[in-house]
């Protein structure tokens, strides 16, 4: 089994704080292509949720330890193939990015961030780390 990320476990509290109810830890797309496709990433997982008839997926991101630019990319790419994943298998469950409150203040509220951020329907939640909640849903 893959190692959680980071901030697994602070965005897992936050969600059940925000009265989410944590259906999978991680959250798995089987049958896609000509084999079954796990999304498992590895330090980074995913959470199923449902809150009032909602569901979404949670792609956790810590960007530690690299540049933003060249983790933002490759971030970007995983979000984008877990979102034509999901569309096919559970389209009625939304993705999210859950990403530090702290990153999300410093790289996501500028311009050229809300314009890829609309362009790709990257749906954010800013976390806070130290009091394990959610600070922002960015739909």
């Amino acid at each position: 089994m893959s190692k959680h990320d980071l901030y697994h476990e602070d965005v897992r509290e936050a969600l059940i704080k925000d009265g989410w109810t944590i259906t999978h830890d991680p959250l798995t797309i089987p049958g896609l292509g000509d084999s079954d496709y796990h999304i498992d990433l590895g330090a980074e997982r995913l959470i199923g949720a449902e809150k009032a008839g909602e569901k979404i997926a949670v792609e956790i991101k810590s960007f530690v330890g690299k540049s933003f630019v060249s983790a933002f990319h490759n971030a970007l790419g995983q979000f984008n193939n877990y979102q034509v994943a999901l569309e096919r298998k559970e389209p009625d469950r939304a993705l999210y990015m859950a990403v530090p409150e702290t990153f999300y203040i410093n790289y996501f509220n500028n311009y050229h961030m809300k314009r890829v951020m609309e362009r790709f329907d990257l749906k954010i939640i800013a976390f806070n780390v130290d009091n394990q909640n959610i600070v922002e849903w960015k739909k």
